[in-house]
Parts: C-alpha cells; structure tokens; sequence
C-alpha cells in the first residue's frame, strides 16, 4: 500500500494534469504574462515531476531492501549474546572479564544496568526533595551495535579460557557475522544517498516556494479566476482542484 506521503505527490500531479487540461481547453483567452503559467510550461513542470517522483520510486527499492537485509541480520544478536556470555561465564574466567562482557552486552540488547525507576518512584523521590535525572543508556542504532559486538569480539579474542566447541559462538564465527553485518550496515548508508538526493530533487520541482509544482499551480488557478470571475463555470471547473505541499 502506498503511504499518504507518496499518494499526495502523486495527486498533486494527476491535478496539475487536469488543470493543464483545462487550461488547453480555454485557447488564446488564456493569455497570462507570467511565464511560468503558460501552458508550455506547465507541460514542461508536470513532466519534470513525474520524472521526479519517478527517481525516488526507482531508488526507493534498493533502500527499502537494504534495511530489510540489515534488520534480518541483526535480529538474533541479543539471543546471540546471551549464549556467548553464559558461554564465558561457564569457563573460569575472573568475575572482572565477565562483568566486563556482560556491560557490553547489556549494551547490544539495550539494557539498563539498574532498572529505570516508576513514575510512582520518580514522584516519591520528588517529594523528598530528591532530583531524578535517568540518562538513557540505550546504544542500540546499527552504529552503535556493530561498535559494542567489535568490543565483545575483541574482549573474546584476549581471553584464552574463551574456546567453546558451538562453532557458531567461536571466535572465528563472530568474526565473520560481524563482517556481515557491516556489510549490511554499509549498504544501507549507500543506498540513502541517491534516495536523499532523489528526495530533494523531487521537493524543489514540486514543493520550492514560488517555482514548485504546488505554488505554480495556485498561480495558476488565480489567474484563471482573474480571467473568468469567481463564479464562471471556467472557475468552478478548476476550483476545487487541491495542490498541498507534503511533507516527506
């Protein structure tokens, strides 16, 4: 289904069709001094947005892949973690290197390492005349997750009681999914930037203040009001057709 945002692109064209349509229609009295109403022209900006809109749908795909590819990869990294923390807690390594190994888990699942306090705690602290300031700890965007599973490898690496027999949870295993997994990371930012720029093309032809799609269309539909009046049956043809900016 396609979202609001690009329905109401898409209406803002099909409505300047049918306003050029209209305009077609009314021959040599329509006549603005403005060239940026003439019918050439908005022949020339309807193709300019449909070209526009057109970008964004064909960068859209290879965007919308690529963050599906990443969060399937990235799913099964907290039950991942928790085996390889039990895993180094089962060896006899110091509590230090587990507690250590446990931060930076808690930190790949987004866990706190207290619990947030209630509202109810929060307004009982309050009352004792006691600020409560949690700052959240959460370090849970790709970025973020990739650079704490690097840590773990890397605390992994340098404990040698660390050997399971899971091929899954070697080492050598973690490695390589991290790699994957920044591959995929990477290929989400590349695919971005062409649908950005996509973006802020398909804004300018149709949204820019003055040359845009929308306020060209207003322009137009005045000026076809100052030729007819307000309650010509040219007017009323064209009147409720809408051209609104949408934000996306």
């Amino acid at each position: 289904m396609a979202s609001t945002s690009e329905t109401g692109h898409a209406k803002n064209v099909a409505n300047l069709d049918e306003l050029i349509s209209f305009v077609g229609g009314y021959g040599v009295v329509y006549n603005p001094s403005k060239p940026a109403i003439k019918l050439p022209a908005l022949q020339a900006l309807s193709t300019a947005a449909k070209a526009a809109i057109g970008a964004v749908n064909s960068a859209n795909p290879a965007y919308s892949n690529a963050v599906a590819a990443r969060e399937v990869a990235f799913a099964p990294l907290g039950k991942l973690t928790t085996r390889i923390l039990n895993a180094l807690k089962a060896t006899d390594t110091t509590t230090q290197v587990d507690e250590s190994a446990q931060t930076i888990v808690r930190k790949l699942q987004g866990r706190r390492a207290t619990p947030k306090k209630s509202e109810d705690e929060v307004k009982a602290l309050a009352a004792e005349g006691k600020e409560v300031n949690e700052i959240s700890t959460s370090q849970m965007s790709y970025d973020s997750r990739l650079d704490n599973f690097d840590k773990l490898i890397k605390l992994l690496t340098s404990v040698t009681l660390y050997a399971p027999n899971e091929a899954e949870l070697k080492v050598a295993a973690l490695t390589t999914l991290y790699n994957d997994l920044k591959t995929k990371n990477a290929a989400v930012i590349a695919a971005s930037t062409p649908l950005s720029n996509a973006r802020i093309t398909r804004n300018d032809v149709m949204y820019k203040p003055n040359t845009g799609l929308v306020d060209v269309a207003l322009d137009t539909k005045t000026y076809i009001k100052s030729v007819f009046g307000a309650s010509s049956p040219q007017y009323k043809q064209i009147s409720k057709l809408g051209f609104k900016v949408v934000e996306s």
